[in-house]
């Protein structure tokens, strides 16, 4: 494998050198749709978070920022990523308000209806079903929880799949899918945000 997609290979799950480099990256290059998605929470004001891919931990950050009322579990199945969420969220840390949690989105060690909001930045690409997995957020959200899942890729620009032949496990997901796998996964209400001109989608599925 190429040192060019060795790195790339890392957006799924950081590892050493290169992976701390693609989690500065991503907490660089994902600021903007990132921001856009959580601009879609207005209303919340949950109680409990779980993070699902923290990744570089910017995003947990931010979260907790937002909603200081908040207790925010981060979980990524990459101690990179978990390691960097750490840093990048130390006072939280201390304060007990953030929590680091490594495990596999397809079994989550997390009680049933424990969190009010469950957000998934670009990760759900790499997420085994990914039917199974949304079922297990479901499982751990309360009633009435929202779950987010933000995407820069929404299946129908060309120039993305690129990307399905450079990084292993890569499945990009139009908003049709994606509907109704969270449909299929119990979710009862889904409503949909599609910046065309960006190809970037987010989806708010209620429990």
């Amino acid at each position: 494998m190429g040192l060019l997609r060795s790195f790339f290979n890392n957006t799924r799950k950081p590892k050493g050198p290169l992976g701390r480099g693609m989690l500065a990256s991503m907490n660089r290059g994902h600021v903007a749709v990132s921001d856009w998605g959580m601009g879609h929470l207005g209303g919340l004001a949950p109680q409990s978070i779980v993070e699902l891919g923290c990744g570089g931990g910017r995003n947990a950050h931010r979260l907790l920022e937002e909603y200081p009322q908040a207790h925010l579990v981060a979980v990524d199945y990459s101690e990179e990523s978990l390691a960097k969420t750490e840093q990048v969220n130390r006072d939280f840390v201390a304060e007990g308000r953030c929590t680091l949690v490594e495990a596999n989105v397809s079994g989550l060690p997390l009680e049933d209806d424990s969190f009010d909001l469950a957000t998934a930045f670009e990760t759900v690409y790499f997420w085994p079903g990914p039917v199974e997995s949304f079922r297990e957020v479901r499982r751990i959200l309360r009633d009435s929880g929202t779950f987010l899942v933000v995407n820069e890729s929404d299946g129908t620009n060309e120039a993305d799949e690129r990307w399905t032949g450079i990084i292993d496990d890569l499945r990009i997901y139009t908003e049709e899918q994606l509907r109704a796998y969270l449909a299929e996964a119990g979710f009862t209400r889904v409503e949909v945000d599609h910046d065309q001109r960006r190809h970037w989608l987010c989806l708010l599925a209620r429990k």
